[in-house]
Parts: C-alpha cells; structure tokens; sequence
C-alpha cells in the first residue's frame, strides 16, 4: 500500500492525486477512517480532480449522490453510515451503480463489505491529531 502523510487540509489535493493516479481500472473506491477524518472531504478533492463542477455533498440521507465530469463520466458517491440491514443496500439496486463502469466511491464500505468486489481500490484515512491524516491506497490484496 502507499502511505501518504498529510500535515494540512491544504495538502488534500496532492492527496486526491494520487488517489486520482491510482484508479486505473479500478472502478470502485472504498474510503476507511473514523467520523470525522475527512472522507468527504477527501472525496470533494478528488471529484474536482476528475472534473466535477457541482457541489460535492456527503450523502447520508440519500444513500448516493450522482456528479458528472466535464467529460461526461459519472461518479456515483455513496454513504452507507445509517444503513442499519443489508438490505436497504440491496433495495437501493447497489449492483447496477456497481457494473455500470461509472466511478463509485464508497464512505462507510464496512457496512457493506461481502458487497464489494474483490478488485476495490482501498483508502484508509487514520487521524493523527486534528489537522494530520495517514492516507494508505493499495488494494484489499497487498501488504501494509
């Protein structure tokens, strides 16, 4: 895994290239870390690296929130926080977001974990203190 040290919210668009760097064929993205690290924040960073202009919201409420790149790619954005069963998951119609080939971006992926697919690109955010994270990408496979 690669491991990033980010001293400074300021440091959060080197950050979200190199996870920008790292998608390549990997469609999905599952973002790890405690209330309050910075997962949407993270992920804000990174649709404005792909391009998207519309405001990037968590969407707790909602489930998942859709953003068009200025090519015209979809990023669907989900937060899986209050799901309570496996099921609203599956009511929600999760496979078709994930076999569609859009980027799908994942807050809160331990709560739906057997769900993912086997070549999920893993972000973990660890808190330092209030203001530094450790970001580690790499793929559920690969060694710490």
């Amino acid at each position: 895994m690669k491991t990033l040290h980010i001293d400074h919210q300021r440091d959060l668009p080197d950050a979200a290239e190199e996870i920008v760097k790292e998608l390549g064929r990997h469609r999905i993205v599952a973002f790890y870390g405690p209330m309050g690290a910075g997962k949407t924040t993270l992920i804000r960073e990174i649709a404005g690296r792909l391009g998207v202009e519309d405001t990037v919201t968590s969407p707790t409420f909602a489930l998942v929130n859709q953003y068009m790149t200025a090519d015209g790619e979809k990023i669907d954005h989900f937060d899986f926080y209050r799901i309570n069963r496996i099921e609203e998951v599956f009511d929600l119609g999760y496979e078709e977001y994930f076999d569609s080939g859009d980027i799908c971006l994942i807050e809160w992926p331990e709560k739906i974990e057997r769900l993912l697919p086997e070549d999920v690109l893993v972000v973990e955010i660890e808190i330092e203190d209030e203001e530094s994270r450790i970001i580690r990408i790499g793929t559920r496979n690969e060694p710490n």
